[in-house]
């Protein structure tokens, strides 16, 4: 403990005890009333140094859930706050009401640093667990503001300054905390004067824009003292159902007009708000003059321009709107036989399916990220348009740039005669999936940036960039976060395809592995043989016994491998890969004993047909393979599995 963290400690006791001769601004006073409750209500000790806390992932996974749709609506201001901050050294947090963090942007290459901090997912910010700080003091107050420094009742978090803004939700309550927090900053508190004013801005377009899809089926009132503004920073939001009455607001609205009803603003009637009746309504469509919008709150004679949107046409009932999920489409379905995890993913991905938001698909290699991505490309608007899969790891460096990009004729060396669309532009209109992200070279992701930024393209050689309509989905099984704080990979380009990341769980952990297997043994087929094999029991417990490092990759592999092998529609242990169990592999080029062919009855007596029908067409193995009514190479899987060898010294020319 330093002589400044000892000064600090003193003030803040000072302050608890009642002596108020520090308090010197009104903005003071949130700070010391927090400073009382840190130390008599939560019973937290003035003289402790805490570390952060940081949730298990598993438990941030569970606030993450419950924030999903806020979540969704919030990640596009988070990116465009960010982008306005981040050369300030400031993250973007977005907390739950609880104070957990459950949506982060920051310089990953100070990831360590903002970790120890607390300024990163998963941490939890309560005033009850942290003490006096931005989050957790406005959820207590509901308001926003600036705690600087020396405001944290913790001496850990003396050199930190933390600026939030609530978010409520469309009944009053409070919904999320938007923070824009930095390591250190200037020793002035008015220094984050300006950081206090965007951050209420950017709570304000999210609660709005929350506000809007949650009334999407009601009457919506935008409200405005400028009518220039109503379409797209209104400042006042009301809903109301068919009979006029308040169903939703957002902050600005309740705090305007909660004192003009008796009781509570929510279900008050439209006419006892505004000196309008509820029957003038259709005045102040879309197609309304400005001039024609004006009216006043009741009561007094402030003015503010008004634009109704009726709901749609046909709406829901409300019961049926309230009990049904919203249905997952079928290519995603297809893709889960009940798998928990697996579920909740599709879920959230099947609210994506339209968005243009970007989506980051991580798992363990062969887990199934490209057919998800074809799935998602499937259930979306674009299916009928191109999908492009792009490994940018099996690209050759040379080559990268052109194969992305395209290029003119002429543009280097070794260019064709004529121009060539790049892998972008093939995907133009369609959806761009980028496997092995992670792999891709620091030139490239500066070129992809642009992309992604601009939706347009620049061939190689090209003077003129070509604009590009794509949906991108990146994949990879790497350690994006950790790449970057290694600085293998932009951070911009990161938070760019991360706009909503979807984990795939490994095979090992699936519940549905049985399901997956069955499937998998009705879709291969095997030349002549269509009907499904089915699998012993002590086959099927070997599979379930398994633990797939390979995932989907190695299941199919084994099950195509079996499918090959096996007699008779089943398969037995000895029909799977020997590293799962099955019978040592015979050297092909050994001749079979001689009592082979003699042994009575069991699995010999197929190796003995095998043989008396390879003898009498004197080891034709196509002429072999028509009598037993086989694909040629059915044939030769079967004598390989018995180790059966023709005498014939070319046998791939003699016997064809």
């Amino acid at each position: 403990m330093n002589a400044h963290q000892r000064d600090h400690i003193d003030t803040v006791m000072q302050a608890v005890a009642g002596d108020n001769r520090t308090l010197t601004a009104a903005d003071d006073s949130l700070i010391h009333d927090s400073w009382r409750r840190c130390a008599r209500d939560y019973r937290l000790d003035p003289t402790r140094m805490q570390d952060a806390i940081i949730l298990p992932s598993h438990r941030l996974r569970e606030h993450q859930e419950r924030m999903d749709e806020i979540l969704q609506i919030a990640r596009s201001g988070m990116q465009a706050l960010y982008q306005h901050v981040a050369g300030l050294d400031y993250v973007v947090l977005l907390t739950d009401a609880r104070g957990v963090t459950v949506d982060f942007l920051g310089d990953l290459h100070s990831g360590q640093s903002l970790r120890r901090a607390g300024l990163y997912l998963g941490s939890d910010w309560s005033e009850s667990v942290a003490g006096t700080c931005g989050v957790g003091t406005c959820i207590s107050t509901g308001q926003a503001l600036t705690v600087h420094q020396g405001d944290h009742f913790d001496a850990t978090h003396i050199p930190l300054t933390c600026t939030t803004a609530p978010v409520f939700d469309g009944r009053g309550q409070l919904n999320a905390v938007l923070d824009i927090s930095a390591l250190r900053s200037p020793q002035s508190k008015d220094s984050q004067h300006l950081a206090l004013q965007m951050v209420k801005i950017y709570a304000q377009y999210v609660e709005n824009a929350s506000f809007m899809r949650q009334f999407r089926q009601d009457w919506v009132l935008r409200l405005s003292p400028s009518p220039q503004f109503l379409e797209v920073n209104p400042d006042y939001l009301l809903a109301l159902d068919a009979a006029g009455r308040v169903i939703g607001y957002n902050r600005r609205a309740q705090l305007l007009l909660q004192d003009r009803v008796a009781g509570p603003l929510m279900g008050a009637a439209f006419e006892r708000l505004f000196n309008v009746q509820l029957g003038d309504l259709g005045r102040f469509l879309q197609n309304c003059p400005a001039d024609r919008r004006a009216i006043t709150v009741a009561g007094s004679s402030q003015l503010l321009f008004l634009l109704a949107t009726p709901p749609p046409a046909v709406k829901r009932p409300v019961a049926a709107a309230a009990t049904q999920a919203e249905p997952v489409p079928a290519p995603l379905a297809a893709l889960c036989g009940g798998d928990a995890a697996l579920s909740r993913q599709i879920a959230r991905a099947a609210r994506f399916v339209n968005s243009p938001v970007g989506l980051l698909l991580t798992g363990e290699t062969g887990s199934g990220k490209e057919f998800f991505a074809k799935a998602l490309h499937a259930s979306s608007e674009r299916r009928n348009r191109p999908f492009v899969a792009v490994n940018c790891a099996a690209i050759p460096e040379a080559l990268a740039e052109s194969e992305l990009f395209g290029y003119l004729p002429g543009s280097f060396s070794g260019a064709g005669a004529r121009t060539k669309r790049g892998l972008v532009q093939e995907a133009d209109g369609g959806t761009l999936f980028l496997d092995e992200i992670g792999d891709m070279t620091l030139l490239l992701q500066a070129r992809l940036l642009r992309v992604l930024a601009e939706r347009e393209v620049l061939p190689v050689g090209a003077t003129r960039p070509v604009p590009v309509n794509i949906r991108v989905i990146a994949a990879t099984h790497c350690d994006l976060e950790a790449l970057v704080r290694a600085g293998r990979f932009r951070a911009d380009l990161y938070y760019r395809l991360n706009g909503a990341h979807l984990v795939l769980p490994p095979l090992r952990q699936r519940t549905d592995l049985n399901w997956l297997i069955d499937r998998m043994l009705a879709n291969q087929q095997d030349g002549d043989e269509a009907a499904t094999p089915v699998l012993s029991t002590d086959a099927s417990a070997r599979l379930l016994a398994h633990h797939w490092p390979g995932n989907l990759r190695e299941l199919h592999n084994v099950i195509a491998y079996a499918r090959s092998l096996c007699h008779q529609g089943v398969i037995e242990l000895y029909d799977l890969p020997d590293d799962l169990g099955g019978a040592p592999a015979l050297d092909p080029l050994v001749a079979p004993s001689p009592s082979l062919a003699a042994a009575p009855g069991g699995s010999t007596s197929e190796a003995a047909q095998l043989l008396q029908q390879l003898a009498a067409t004197r080891w034709n193995v196509a002429e072999a393979a028509r009598r037993m009514g086989l694909s040629r190479m059915t044939l030769y899987r079967r004598m390989q599995r018995w180790g059966i060898a023709s005498p014939n010294q070319r046998d791939g020319d003699a016997a064809s």
